[in-house]
């Protein structure tokens, strides 16, 4: 089973981005998902944004799983 993590965009470096969630952050590769701006939430795959989010999807996902922990 696989597992994709909504994360907000901290910052875009070309083709990457600087990715959080909680106290994680990552660098993501953006080459699947067009027009990323800082601000948005993305679904997060093994390394790749795979997906934009809108914002009140991705805060009912990460209670979600909150609330799995």
């Amino acid at each position: 089973m696989c597992l994709a993590i909504p994360m907000k965009v901290e910052k875009v470096e070309g083709d990457f981005a600087v990715v959080s969630s909680g106290n994680v952050k990552r660098k993501v590769n953006l080459s699947f998902v067009k027009n990323v701006k800082i601000g948005d939430y993305l679904i997060i795959h093994a390394g790749f944004a795979i997906e934009k989010l809108n914002k009140s999807e991705a805060k009912k996902t990460l209670e979600i799983l909150k609330e799995l922990k």
